[in-house]
């Protein structure tokens, strides 16, 4: 996997080591020859030896393999490109291990062996978190599955296939078995000719009473399934399952913490000049990494025995291993044994142990989408002449809900989104089209003009109830009634109406009572017309606040339409809902984290096991891959966050480790919604 840069980190910081330590002084001339104190004579014959190497073919395809295997790249290189590499340099071609010509072509293969060893450990421990990895989802399934009956249920029934299959089988092996020691005991006991007739007449009804027996005996002796229902059993394998995954993830994290606190750990003082004992220190570290690395991969997937004593076994190995030699005398031919044990670990021990981890999650992981998904499928193929019946018998009613709902949002889009708006614009606009109006504009000023007529005909008519004592009005009078008539005042026609009270019948005849009865009924008319006039005025002051109201269901309707629709049609449009999806993960990866802290049992100098520094480091690869991946933080947090993850994973003890992971809480708490 691309998203384990951990381990590339890990193995740049490896290879920059080796160099310092293996290849400076190569391409150093003054660290490259040996020290002369007898004279220039000496020194300069030195030199002479040392241009000589330079200039072998052989030197320089060797340093040509180790650029090649130098972690440049942003991942390790792949095991065959390792083993091709190796091939290539002719280390361990032969029978017997190829000894150097020279000092230097001596260490020359030892910068190339512990290039591809720095290789080979980076590309074993991207195997063991590829592995480890994988396997808390299955784990998680099994959880699933026991939480709950009607899960277990589910899955005896998708199951149920299988144990039919396994069962069919045995009683068919079992049968055949019988079958044959029957023939052999009636051929013993008959003739040729009652054998052949016997055989022709009775054989399938032989075999018939074989199976039936069988199946009999079979369900006499299976009391697991007179004690325990279906679901029990069931849910016993599950258990089962599940506790030998959980076994295979501690192994497997061991197997990795192991190789990260005890593989090519340079235990060196980078303020020490004595190149010749660093290189040294290195070669033995080196061959005891490949020792380790070899020796672990042998004995990771093996579920029989515990973490304890798998770890035993691996130091044992390593301490009691033949090419192990720390005070070997023949250093010279150590680069072949390594480029050989190298190899034997790409081609042999990591394909096995790749092989048999792959076999123990097939037989303990979830089962497959086909076992999962078999019953809903039948049913589906099952029910599709059905369902393809109703749509061919329901074509034109579908081609018509079809078309309706095209007519529809057709409909929706230009009544309730482009005309609203073109409404919006008007009244933006001023247009006189667009404006609100409850009564037209001319409407008030001929019904108030029609009530001044009738009251100045009135008053004209009975001067005495405009102005008393009068027998006529003059021009200002009437002037004066016209202005009162604007203010709503009608005393004359209610004087009228008064006098009309008093006498009904004298007023019905004179024609007052009812005149000022139609005069009053004008009045009413024109009282709310002005009234209608200033909710009217009203209305256009807010005339843009409710086109907005107007428009806004429409354009709801609309952004949530073309918001979620893009969201099922184009996955690449789907950012935010995976970004929280990738915050959710993270957080969950942080509870982890802190679940392996609080259970760890420290062992000497406050460091976690091996166990759970594997645990941990594959957690910490985890939260990397999220965070770098999702691009949850800018690049400079970013930055800062990766280097607090590196404290965490770190072995400098269990106090530094949890400060770190409190200072990743709350310092990146913005960006992971932790609080």
């Amino acid at each position: 996997m691309r998203n384990m840069s951990i381990v590339t980190d890990q193995v740049r910081r490896l290879d920059a080591q080796i160099d310092r330590l293996l290849l400076h002084p190569l391409v150093d001339p003054e660290n490259a020859v040996d020290e002369q104190d007898d004279g220039e004579t000496e020194e300069v014959g030195a030199r002479s030896t040392l241009s000589t190497d330079l200039a072998s073919p052989r030197i320089n395809d060797l340093l040509r393999i180790a650029k090649a295997l130098s972690v440049t790249s942003t991942s390790v290189l792949p095991a065959v490109r390792i083993k091709e590499l190796l091939h290539q340099a002719e280390l361990a071609s032969g029978d017997e291990p190829l000894e150097a010509q020279s000092q230097y072509e001596s260490e020359v293969e030892w910068l190339l062996v512990s290039k591809a060893t720095t290789q080979t450990y980076g590309l074993v421990l991207n195997t063991l978190l590829d592995q480890i990895i994988p396997l808390s989802h299955d784990i998680w399934y099994w959880d699933q599955i026991l939480s709950s009956y009607t899960y277990s249920t589910f899955y005896a029934v998708q199951t149920s296939p299988l144990r039919w299959w396994a069962w069919s089988k045995d009683i068919y092996r079992e049968s055949k078995l019988r079958s044959t020691l029957s023939r052999k005991t009636n051929v013993s006991s008959q003739s040729p000719q009652a054998e052949s007739d016997g055989l022709l007449s009775q054989g399938w009804g032989r075999f018939y009473s074989i199976v039936r027996e069988t199946v009999m005996e079979r369900s006499l002796k299976d009391v697991q399934h007179k004690m325990f229902s279906t679901v029990t059993l069931c849910r016993s394998e599950a258990k089962q399952k599940q506790t030998q995954l959980k076994r295979l993830r501690e192994m497997t994290a061991s197997g990795l913490g192991l190789l990260i606190d005890e593989g090519l750990d340079f235990h060196v003082d980078e303020n020490k000049f004595e190149i010749r004992e660093h290189g040294a220190e290195l070669r033995a570290v080196v061959e005891r990494s490949v020792v380790l690395m070899d020796i672990m991969l042998r004995d990771v997937s093996n579920l029989d025995q515990g973490i304890a004593d798998f770890e035993d076994k691996v130091f044992a190995g390593v301490r009691e291993d033949p090419d192990l030699s720390i005070n070997a005398e023949e250093v010279a031919s150590k680069p072949a044994i390594v480029a050989r044990r190298l190899l034997s670990i790409l081609e042999k021990h990591l394909p096995e142990h790749i092989t048999a981890t792959s076999k123990a999650v097939r037989e303990n992981g979830r089962p497959s989408r086909l076992v999962r998904y078999w019953l809903p499928g039948g049913l589906l193929l099952l029910s599709s002449s059905t369902i393809l019946r109703i749509l061919v018998n329901r074509q034109a009613d579908i081609i018509n809900w079809i078309r309706d709902l095209g007519v529809t949002a057709k409909d929706f889009w230009f009544n309730w989104v482009v005309e609203p708006v073109r409404k919006v614009i008007g009244t933006i606009r001023h247009d006189s089209s667009s404006e609100i109006a409850i009564m037209s504009r001319d409407s008030l000023k001929a019904d108030r003009e029609s009530l001044e007529r009738m009251v100045v005909d009135f008053s004209l008519d009975r001067p005495s109830l405009a102005v008393e004592g009068s027998s006529t009005l003059s021009e200002i009078q009437v002037a004066e009634i016209r202005d009162k008539v604007k203010e709503g005042d009608v005393t004359p026609v209610l004087k009228a109406y008064e006098e009309g009270l008093r006498k009904p019948f004298v007023g019905a005849v004179r024609g007052d009572l009812v005149r000022s009865l139609l005069i009053q009924v004008q009045k009413t008319k024109v009282d709310l017309e002005v009234a209608m006039t200033g909710i009217d005025a009203l209305l256009k002051s807010q005339e843009l606040v409710f086109g907005f109201v107007g428009l806004t269901p429409g354009i709801l309707v609309t952004f949530t339409v073309l918001s979620y629709l893009p969201g099922i049609l184009f996955s690449n449009r789907r950012g935010t809902r995976r970004r929280g999806e990738r915050v959710g993960r993270s957080v969950r990866t942080l509870r982890n984290i802190d679940r392996i802290f609080t259970e760890a049992t420290p062992v000497e100098n406050n460091i976690l096991a091996y166990k759970d520094r594997g645990l941990l480091v594959a957690e910490v690869a985890i939260l990397r891959s999220l965070v770098s991946g999702g691009k949850l933080m800018p690049g400079e947090i970013e930055g800062e966050f990766l280097e607090d993850l590196n404290d965490i994973a770190g072995g400098k003890g269990i106090q530094i480790q949890t400060r770190a992971l409190e200072r990743v809480r709350w310092a990146y708490a913005r960006w992971l919604h932790t609080n």
